[in-house]
């Protein structure tokens, strides 16, 4: 039953993250922490490790089939890049956070406040986001730096990136909808691999089991595939209707954990 509960949560989560391009972390890490399936550093494992899987074939996928790809690998490079050396330093924040405080699950309440107020910000713009003239970034270096916040503050929370990153492609590049959900599944792509990489090779995956990990993995894949027929056949606005809507549904559930942490 406890296998199948987090299938449903890595597939429900991994289509949604493909369809929106939010990689499918910020649903699965919270969703995780209500129900209280495992321990906060099981659940952000667990979540990257579905969220990589899901990406993995959307990306792929996608760059396969040169026609329908829309991924800015020029501009969009340097982000991915960036994002997977500042998960390196989320990564040690969080460990640094969680061994400073008296109680591990302590560091649970801070993610959500963190996460909460992400949502609502990203809610705010994505709702506001017609009337807002933006820019188009050229600048390497710019985008490098931007990558390693959004890599930072993604590993922290344990979501794999998404809501943050394409409100950064929708202003930072102009990208419309669907063009900004390819490159953001991109740089989760390569922050999350980069990421479960390192944590393998400096051998500090938490203590999960080889079954949670392949049932979760499972659930990215075939979100994955669900997710990607769904994006193609929607147009931009459902899109964003949904991703609000995702959002909305976060910082409902972000609130609730902080105050469960907190007991």
């Amino acid at each position: 039953m406890y296998l199948m509960v987090l299938f449903l949560i890595g597939l429900m989560a991994s289509v949604i993250g493909a369809i929106c391009g939010i990689g499918g972390g910020v649903i699965i890490k919270p969703v995780i922490d209500i129900l209280g399936l495992t321990d906060v550093s099981s659940a952000s494992f667990l979540s990257a490790c579905t969220v990589l899987m899901m990406t993995a074939y959307s990306v792929l996928r996608g760059l396969k089939n040169k026609q329908d790809s829309k991924i800015d690998i020029k501009n969009v490079a340097p982000l991915a890049i960036g994002a997977a050396f500042g998960g390196l330093v989320g990564k040690m924040v969080f460990e640094g956070i969680k061994t400073f405080l008296p109680f591990s699950d302590m560091i649970g309440s801070y993610q959500a406040v963190v996460l909460g107020i992400v949502a609502a910000g990203t809610l705010l713009y994505t709702k506001n986001k017609k009337n807002i003239k933006t820019k188009r970034l050229s600048s390497p270096i710019i985008s490098l730096l931007f990558g390693m916040v959004l890599g930072c503050m993604s590993s922290f929370l344990g979501i794999g990136g998404g809501p943050v990153d394409l409100v950064v492609l929708y202003y930072f590049f102009s990208m419309d909808t669907k063009t900004a959900v390819q490159n953001s599944l991109f740089i989760i792509f390569i922050s999350q691999l980069f990421g479960i990489g390192f944590t393998v090779f400096t051998n500090t995956v938490p203590d999960v089991s080889i079954f949670e990990i392949f049932v979760m993995a499972a659930g990215g894949i075939g979100g994955g595939i669900l997710g990607r027929k769904i994006n193609a056949k929607i147009d931009s606005e459902v899109v964003d209707k949904l991703f609000m809507a995702v959002l909305f549904i976060i910082i409902i559930i972000s609130v609730y954990n902080f105050f469960n942490y907190l007991n």
